[in-house]
């Protein structure tokens, strides 16, 4: 069930992971529908390359880690005070790491953590009192992953589904306040996060062309970015891209159970051994794009 649809034109939209991938994408497709929008990421270069080409008349970018809620404040603070306020909140950044439970650094596993659950979290809240103001929406990007388990890729799985939880309970919490909102669920993106992941885990890349045709790809960010606003406009509660992603929601319960695990395990437990050698290999979990953000 969702709220009646309204535009995101004239909308004022803060969007973190803004600077590449599926956020870039999202940014472009917002601001050619009019839209201001409030740009917060770690990568300065990529982020001024993105407003130069935006034109920075209805965009304000701001370098910021997700993790760090004084920072995050303030750069929604700043673009309160420009733009009069925030409308529309994506909660987008975030990363991965690889490896079992067994062989994950526990370092990287909570930075992980950190990003992908805590930054969602400093997001929402810096940032909930102008959408409460204005019946905004507010997009908590999960995964498929959320829907059934990625083995390898623990720490991702287990905060993408802790973010699909967090939307649902916060869309209970602000049901009587005017507010919508939602989480997005998708497969894998051509991003440079995953590429790099295929690019240095021949394994990982083993895993995914063995699943369904289907779930092999990698599919376009403008592709997934624009299932996203259009879930945007509708006010979704879940918006799945590509569509047939939303099946894994209804499949879980069987595909969890000991039966329904059989092929999967069957699947995964040869190349499995082989990600972890991997990662022992590279003597790290994270790929060199987020290395950086490991606190020493």
């Amino acid at each position: 069930m969702t709220s009646q649809k309204y535009s995101v034109n004239g909308k004022v939209a803060l969007i973190t992971g803004a600077a590449n991938g599926l956020g870039a994408a999202v940014a472009r497709q917002m601001h050619a529908q009019g839209a201001k929008l409030v740009l917060i990421d770690i990568d300065e270069p990529k982020l001024d390359e993105l407003a130069t080409e935006l034109g920075k008349d209805r965009v304000f970018t701001q370098v910021a880690d997700v993790r760090d809620f004084t920072a995050m404040k303030a750069a929604a603070d700043q673009g309160i005070e420009l733009f009069g306020g925030i409308d529309i909140v994506v909660a987008n950044a975030a990363i991965g790491s690889f490896g079992t439970l067994l062989q994950v650094d526990p370092e990287d596993f909570r930075t992980v953590v950190d990003v992908n659950l805590i930054g969602v979290f400093h997001t929402v809240r810096v940032a909930l009192a102008s959408v409460l103001e204005r019946g905004g929406y507010l997009l908590l990007v999960s995964s498929l992953a959320s829907y059934l388990p990625e083995a390898g890729m623990t720490s991702y799985t287990a905060t993408k589904a802790a973010v699909e939880h967090l939307a649902s309970c916060l869309r209970l919490e602000l049901v009587h306040r005017g507010v919508g909102v939602g989480s997005m669920h998708m497969i894998g993106i051509d991003t440079p996060m995953m590429r790099e992941g295929w690019d240095e885990h021949p394994a990982l890349h083993a895993m995914i062309h063995s699943l369904p045709a289907p779930m092999r790809k990698l599919y376009p960010a403008e592709e997934v970015a624009a299932a996203c606003v259009k879930g945007i406009e509708a006010r979704k509660h879940r918006i799945n891209s590509p569509s047939w992603v939303g099946l894994g929601r209804w499949l879980k319960p069987l595909l969890t159970t000991p039966l329904g695990e059989i092929p999967v395990r069957r699947l995964v437990a040869p190349l499995i051994i082989q990600l972890d050698k991997e990662v022992a290999e590279l003597g790290r979990s994270l790929t060199p794009r987020y290395e950086k953000l490991r606190r020493h």
